[in-house]
């Protein structure tokens, strides 16, 4: 793991705890009603957000909401989302859901997100979103080696994987998104991004589509 990233991996764990207790700029609450930690995000932050170079788009071209999720593969959160996600993304035409790679968790995360960063370059965002689904199907750690299992299982060749997994233009990528997430504080997984607002956490799917009917309402998180 590149220097730069192993240290940001470091910074991010020793932070994490202060940014649960971080207040809440707007009156987001989770699906049980306590508060979510949020900020919002400078024109800047967003518009590094909206050009880094892994993001895996799976809306539509016409949706009128877009919403970023920064996720760690090996995140147990993010495992317990990705069905909440799945579910908008089904049920929600015209919501934009970008994934956001953000292995900023442990050595292990970095193979993994190695790994589907590759597979993001020869396959369509359906094949990423799915390899997503399997992936959090299973139990256990995930790293290179499961990931290239999972990937092969959607008809990917291991070979080809582990030559662009191996390249420095992923290892680039990794490190700007890591560099990035830091610079907004997205000091939890997952994490998401929306209307320049960035939400520290999982609030649960009704939170989220309480937010989702806000920006479409009034042009704000909370209205």
């Amino acid at each position: 793991m590149p220097a730069v990233l192993a240290r940001l991996v470091i910074l991010l764990a020793l932070l994490s705890g202060a940014a649960q207790a971080q207040q809440a700029q707007f009156p987001i609450k989770d699906d049980d009603g306590a508060p979510m930690a949020n900020h919002a995000l400078r024109r800047d932050q967003m518009a590094e957000i909206a050009h880094l170079p892994g993001l895996v788009d799976v809306g539509r071209p016409d949706a009128d909401v877009t919403l970023y999720q920064f996720y760690d593969l090996n995140c147990p959160y993010c495992r317990e989302a990705a069905a909440d996600v799945d579910t908008m993304i089904r049920s929600d035409p015209r919501l934009r859901l970008v994934f956001a790679p953000y292995a900023v968790l442990s050595p292990a995360s970095v193979e993994g997100a190695r790994v589907e960063l590759a597979l993001r370059q020869i396959g369509t965002p359906q094949q990423f979103l799915e390899f997503h689904r399997r992936i959090y199907s299973g139990r256990g750690r995930i790293d290179g080696n499961r990931a290239l299992a999972v990937a092969q299982s959607l008809g990917f060749d291991r070979r080809a994987l582990t030559e662009i997994a191996d390249t420095r233009p992923i290892t680039d990528t990794l490190t700007i998104h890591a560099k990035v997430g830091f610079d907004a504080k997205l000091m939890v997984t997952p994490s998401y991004v929306i209307q320049g607002v960035a939400i520290l956490g999982h609030p649960g799917l009704e939170s989220l589509r309480h937010v989702i009917a806000s920006v479409r309402h009034c042009g704000a998180v909370v209205c």
